[in-house]
């Protein structure tokens, strides 16, 4: 608690005398948001007019500003706000999301076939996107409640995956399996830097394949994605459209692409050209050189974000932070393998690029988050157990 106390002050003082947060590292984000409104706008400016009557192109990109504007403005907040708060209200945020992830199951709204949607006051968003959020923070509180106590079962296994399970379980009864696959990726991630045992994690991975099989061969539409992976040709005209479409828009595209603007499929043939396939619009319209450009951006994004978190002052930092830039990374990695068909299809989004208010802004916030603790970088570490 005293420890608790003196780094809460000091970081307190250093806000106020002035410390500036990493610059590249803003510069990257808002490149990247920058760069995701435009192909946004692009990829879906056929689709609004289809939905409007032919009356608006800017449908869905008028909502994502709306978000990205409320994901700037958290941004810039949560910049402010020194990391031990994050620590201190950990358990409080990981109880609410456990609560909106059961109330989906009780007042959510169906979309697309799905139940994970909440509306309150108009205002659609996923509970989902929060639970992530929370469960990082809560694994950096636990990391640095362990100390080096987290290499033993009782803790390294036992307290991290009893804290998992009250955000998966929920998200099974959902048949959330994106969300739960992600966040079992990053649990994973922060359980090795907090010090997990290796052999541990490898059992737990083995575990977690047998679920998805186990999953999979109960659910009906999970297993249609990956006959669809494996042999979207059988079928081209329904399970396998949609991963062929995208495969065409990405051959399509060559070396430099299309023009931007000028993408073909983007007319109604790929579905959710503007959320979960979007970086097939990208190669299509910018091609090769274009596609790379953008992976590029988010490896030096993520690179920078690892760079902030291995010199953070202070365990819960490093470990907050990492979890944060992890879960970007997790999530660009497993979207673009399903656009490219190296994956089933997850139906997890593109950060900063896909359609989505609620995962925009939390995104947004996240790396405002980061920033706050890069403002401590240049500092001393402190000496903790």
């Amino acid at each position: 608690m005293a420890l608790e106390k003196s780094l809460r002050a000091k970081e307190d003082r250093r806000l106020g005398a002035g410390e500036h947060v990493d610059y590249p590292f803003l510069f990257l984000v808002l490149l990247l948001l920058t760069v995701g409104l435009a192909m946004l706008y692009s990829a879906s400016y056929a689709q609004s007019e289809y939905d409007t009557g032919y009356e608006i192109s800017t449908k869905y990109l008028q909502k994502q500003a709306v978000c990205a504007a409320i994901g700037l403005v958290a941004m810039y907040f949560f910049s402010r706000i020194p990391a031990f708060v994050w620590y201190r209200f950990a358990w409080l945020l990981y109880g609410v999301s456990i609560v909106l992830l059961l109330s989906v199951l009780v007042i959510g709204e169906e979309v697309n076939g799905a139940r994970r949607w909440i509306n309150l006051a108009g205002i659609q968003f996923q509970p989902s996107e929060i639970a992530k959020f929370t469960l990082i923070v809560l694994f950096a509180r636990l990391t640095r409640g362990f100390g080096r106590n987290a290499k033993q079962f009782r803790y390294g296994v036992l307290g991290f995956g009893t804290a998992l399970l009250g955000i998966l379980v929920p998200l099974a009864l959902e048949k959330h399996l994106s969300a739960i696959m992600l966040m079992g990726m990053v649990a994973v991630v922060m359980m090795f830097v907090a010090g997990t045992s290796p052999k541990w994690l490898l059992a737990g991975a083995g575990a977690a394949a047998v679920f998805v099989v186990i999953y999979i061969s109960f659910m009906g539409y999970a297993g249609d994605r990956v006959t669809a992976w494996l042999h979207p040709e059988q079928d081209p005209g329904d399970t396998g459209y949609q991963i062929l479409q995208s495969l065409y828009a990405i051959g399509s595209g060559g070396l430099f692409g299309l023009g931007y603007g000028k993408s073909r499929q983007k007319y109604l043939y790929l579905p959710f050209q503007y959320n979960d396939y979007i970086f097939a619009i990208c190669c299509e319209e910018l091609g090769l050189v274009g596609a790379l450009a953008i992976i590029t951006l988010f490896a030096v994004t993520i690179a920078r974000g690892y760079w902030i978190a291995l010199h953070a002052r202070d365990r819960f930092s490093t470990v907050l932070a990492a979890g944060l830039i992890t879960l970007i990374a997790v999530q660009t990695v497993l979207n673009l393998c399903v656009v490219t068909n190296l994956l089933p299809s997850t139906g997890i989004a593109l950060p900063f690029f896909s359609y989505g208010g609620t995962a925009l802004a939390v995104n947004l916030g996240e790396m405002g988050i980061v920033l706050s603790i890069s403002r401590h970088t240049n500092q001393r570490k402190l000496q903790e157990e």
